[in-house]
């Protein structure tokens, strides 16, 4: 873990929280930071085989937010249970997720000339601020569905080494074939270092965008196209949101749910245009099943 971390850098002076979730990285995870220089202040870290991501950890990372204000830490991470995500907590108490971490790692390895073919790897949950950030800088990005194991099949297809996920699941290819929450930290904190600036400056690199998400139960999953409302509806949110909008309309794969995510510069506009869409779905959907029923 610590030959991830540049050697010319050390994390004297740091103040760190880290919360391990009760989890697999409880023992390491503060050794290692110790080790390079940090003064830790560490929760998470007394796992009994039945409390891990219980109320702590990047799941729940509310603790580590007001721990982080309340010792006026530079940095509080926050680690998944099998710490393979990571999600980071600024100077100033607020929450920094995989997309901002790609944004500047992805920023940073293209200014060093390390970002292979120019191109960084995201699911399609990713924020579309990510997008429009790498567009600006002439970073490519590669969509998959989500799952970081479809991230990394991406990667090692392109040759990209840097990919990952709006969750916390970040893939540094040069160091791990998988997700590490350690090694993200480390990659965080070394930019720390280097820049010489804070975190809430540093994720500026990135502007969110506001994102809608909704959630409608369905009893069955036609092809949305098939379902003319539905279609008519995503099509008019597209064409009002243009370039800097972003529409997404999917079922779940594991629940009876359809799935409407709207991404724009106006919240009120999005929630609109999502509200549409998902009126139109239990509509629409819910028309075929009444029709269904009525043949036997």
């Amino acid at each position: 873990m610590k030959n991830t971390f540049p050697r010319h850098l050390t994390l004297d002076g740091f103040k760190v929280v880290i919360d391990c979730g009760q989890g697999a990285a409880y023992r390491v995870a503060p050794e290692v930071l110790e080790e390079l220089g940090a003064r830790i202040i560490a929760q998470g870290v007394d796992p009994d085989g039945e409390n891990i991501n219980q109320d702590c950890g990047a799941l729940y990372p509310e603790l580590l937010q007001e721990t982080v204000r309340r010792t006026r830490a530079n940095l509080g991470i926050a680690l998944d249970g099998d710490a393979d995500r990571a999600i980071f907590v600024d100077e100033k108490g607020e929450v920094v997720d995989g997309d901002e971490v790609m944004a500047m790692c992805a920023t940073a390895l293209d200014e060093r000339g390390e970002l292979r073919e120019r191109t960084l790897v995201a699911t399609v949950m990713s924020n579309l601020g990510l997008h429009l950030a790498m567009r600006a800088r002439g970073v490519a990005v590669r969509t998959t569905p989500v799952g970081d194991r479809h991230v990394v099949e991406e990667m090692v297809r392109g040759g990209y080494n840097l990919g990952g996920e709006q969750s916390g699941h970040v893939v540094f290819l040069d160091h791990n074939t998988t997700g590490d929450g350690l090694v993200t930290a480390l990659a965080v904190l070394a930019l720390m270092v280097e820049r010489g600036r804070p975190l809430s400056e540093l994720r500026q690199v990135m502007q969110r965008l506001p994102q809608v998400l909704l959630n409608v139960t369905v009893a069955g999953k036609p092809d949305l196209d098939g379902v003319p409302a539905v279609a008519a509806a995503i099509r008019r949110a597209e064409e009002a949101l243009g370039e800097r909008g972003r529409v997404l309309v999917r079922y779940s794969g594991t629940e009876p749910l359809l799935r409407v995510m709207v991404e724009g510069e106006r919240e009120a506009e999005i929630r609109q245009l999502a509200e549409a869409i998902a009126a139109a779905a239990r509509a629409g959907i819910g028309e075929e099943r009444a029709t269904a029923g009525e043949g036997g």
